[in-house]
């Protein structure tokens, strides 16, 4: 890596920077401990991996369904018979379809695929850390990768999140290769990574198009013009990549199609530009369980508090920031050092690249104000550790100069310090541990303050002992994601209590959820705990009807700082519109199936298009999952999507294309499926015989 700094010149006489594939002086123990890292990464994550069970079981349901019907598999449907589908594309769906295909339905079928994914965003990391930096930072990378709690937790669970974070850094990887030599295939490639990413959740994709786009139009080795026809053609693979399934799903019928789910006029371009597009950003999400708030200036939003303080707050901080404040400081430092290269310089291209990433990613979550789940922050893992890892390499080799040497230092003692921080938090979490990293910190960031002055014995010391007080704690709360199963749609990482979500106002406290658990839950049994009761159907506690308090009151009985209008709509109250087969624990976490629910769905299955039919699509997995068999998932995730229409669900039943009806509630399909047919009690479940009228 050159250290020395190159004068500017004239555009028009610049010739094509040499980039060789690999560093000269990359050393021969480099490909094994690369290799060897690949496989203590693959060895942690797949460990202990069956204790998450299904997961998600909304996303376990679809891929089930997809292993049984192509068209399934083809829309992202929830059920095999085509009813509704997921609200997201069904990327990352297809790899759990074709898993479960070949090896049945399992947990490892369903999770090994994210794991996969894991390995894959590793090695992909390495690559583009190494081909600018050498060997150390490549494997500094990915060690920080793979030590961050929320990538550990999410690279063993089946969101799209996985294979989001994969593609993304696909993306930054296959735009340096593009600035190298302005070759136009690998901006091209990158494209088609963005359109697939887009495919696996829509606009979130899009995040890093800002800081891409301007870092090649400014910095590419090529002439003006070049560079934007080279965009224009990176947008173009884009599009195709990502618009044939939109262009075909639009165009197809939708009388021959399963309806969009977490749409409410059965269009993609809605859900994308709606529920999961603007209404992410500003929290006007039409048909979601409760909107955000705070705005731009920051604030406290339905969805925890919203501002530059979001990513460390008591939520989210344990998922992603340990790391933060060394990245920053590394990043700036980069930039820095880089300032007065020559143009085309891809030392800084990478650092602006990597860090232009991070912080848009980071800045649009911070004051999002619709849906937020700590879990997004995945996307983050990638940029991160690859700003760690170019930093402190080229810090340490600038060490001689006492500025770069005390920045090190800086970066060093300011995780340490954040550790502390974080680890009060749970502070009856390993108590020591706090005080080992402070101690352990403070004294590495002095010795790396003075490394230009110490033997090279001494400095390598010092460094060995920064970088471990840096990994400590993350890599503590990564063995403790490991060790613990992980169920729901909200799921944290780390100890117990470690990312507290509590009412309105997102301010932790009693109120809060550890562990992605909800109050009540215990672990994956679902047993509900003191001032809770079972729902219909679910095995999470119904929400309370009074107000909400810090100590874990929903106001109006619905969700985690949910308004009234939106718990009005995702009738998450008791007897609500939409509460027909589990309140709050159908919604978050679906149902306990008991043995002879199963049989009784089980029974004549063969003779209905779907055995079953409930209100939410994880009370709907739940039942699907235990029998292997089609289950109509109304009003969505959310139950308030318009799927099916009361008349739509009478003609399925005049049909004899379902049999049963299962839960109650005051939606108008409840109230005439209870006005009308006889009523079977199995266990705590109500069940409706649809071909048995009063």
């Amino acid at each position: 890596m050159t250290t020395d700094v190159r004068p500017a010149h004239d555009v028009a006489a610049e010739t094509v920077p040499v980039a060789p594939s690999e560093r000269p002086e990359n050393p021969r123990w480099a490909r094994p401990a690369f290799l060897g890292m690949l496989l203590v990464i693959a060895a942690a994550y797949f460990w202990n991996l069956s204790a998450s069970g299904y997961a998600n079981s909304f996303y376990s349901a679809a891929a089930q369904a997809g292993s049984e019907s192509w068209k399934a598999f083809f829309f992202g449907s929830s059920d095999a018979a085509n009813a509704i589908t997921v609200d997201k594309p069904p990327a990352a769906l297809w790899p759990m379809g074709l898993s479960v295909r070949l090896f049945g339905l399992n947990s490892w079928a369903i999770l090994a695929p994210q794991v996969l994914m894991a390995v894959a965003t590793a090695g992909v990391l390495y690559g583009a850390v190494r081909r600018r930096f050498g060997a150390v930072a490549g494997l500094i990378a990915m060690v920080v990768l793979a030590t961050t709690p929320v990538a550990a937790l999410m690279f063993r669970f089946n969101n799209p999140d996985a294979l989001l974070a994969l593609l993304m850094t696909v993306t930054v990887h296959c735009v340096l290769r593009a600035m190298e030599h302005g070759r136009t295939k690998w901006l091209v490639w990158a494209g088609v990574a963005v359109g697939l990413a887009f495919l696996t959740k829509t606009l979130q994709a899009f995040l890093v198009l800002p800081p891409l786009a301007v870092l090649y139009a400014v910095f590419a080795p090529v002439r003006v013009r070049k560079r934007f026809g080279q965009l224009a053609l990176s947008a173009v693979a884009m599009i195709v990549a990502g618009g044939w399934w939109v262009a075909i799903v639009e165009l197809w019928p939708a009388s021959s199609r399963p309806y969009i789910g977490g749409s409410q006029n059965n269009s993609f371009l809605e859900l994308t530009f709606g529920y999961n597009g603007l209404g992410r950003i500003n929290g006007d999400e039409t048909g979601s369980v409760g909107g955000g708030g705070g705005g731009m200036g920051g604030g406290t939003g339905q969805w925890g508090e919203t501002g530059l303080t979001r990513m460390f707050n008591s939520e989210i901080g344990s998922q992603i920031s340990w790391l933060i404040p060394a990245a920053l400081i590394l990043f700036v430092a980069g930039v820095i050092l880089t300032w007065k290269a020559r143009r085309t310089d891809l030392e800084r291209a990478a650092f602006l690249a990597w860090g232009g990433c991070l912080l848009m990613t980071g800045l649009v979550f911070s004051f999002m104000a619709g849906i937020f789940h700590q879990y997004y922050t995945v996307a983050l893992a990638p940029y991160l550790a690859a700003v760690i890892g170019m930093g402190a390499v080229a810090l340490w080799e600038r060490r001689t100069r006492v500025a770069w040497s005390v920045t090190l230092g800086a970066a060093v003692v300011a995780s340490a310090v954040w550790a502390y921080v974080l680890l009060g938090r749970t502070s009856d979490y390993l108590p020591w541990l706090r005080w080992a990293v402070l101690i352990g910190g403070l004294a590495a960031g002095l010795g790396l303050a003075l490394a230009g002055r110490l033997n090279r014995r001494l400095a390598l010391g010092a460094a060995g002992l920064g970088l471990v007080a840096s990994l400590a704690a993350p890599t503590a709360y990564t063995v403790s994601t490991l060790n613990t199963g992980h169920t729901g749609s909200i799921v944290t990482a780390g100890p117990s209590g470690a990312s507290m979500m509590g009412g309105p106002g997102g301010g932790g406290g009693k109120g809060g959820f550890p562990g992605g658990g909800m109050p009540g839950q215990k672990g994956q049994k679902g047993n509900t705990g003191q001032g809770g009761q079972t729902g219909q159907g679910g095995n999470m506690p119904q929400p309370p009807t009074g107000g909400g308090n810090a100590k874990g009151g929903f106001p109006g009985g619905g969700m985690p700082g949910q308004n009234q209008k939106a718990g009005s709509k995702a009738g998450s109250r008791p007897g609500g519109k939409a509460g027909a087969g589990g309140g709050m624990g159908g919604l978050l976490n679906g149902a306990q199936v008991s043995s002879k629910a199963k049989k009784l769905l089980q029974q004549d299955a063969g003779d209905y298009t779907w055995v079953a039919a409930t209100v939410g699509s994880q009370n709907q997995a739940s039942y699907q999952l235990a029998t292997g068999e089609p289950v109509m998932a109304i009003g969505g995730f959310n139950g308030t999507d318009p799927s099916p229409t009361l008349a739509q669900f009478k003609q399925y039943v005049e049909d004899g294309k379902i049999h049963y009806f299962i839960g109650t509630g005051s939606s108008k399909i409840a109230k005439w499926v209870a006005a009308n047919f006889t009523k079977v009690t199995v266990g705590s479940s109500t069940f409706y015989d649809l071909t048995q009228p009063k």
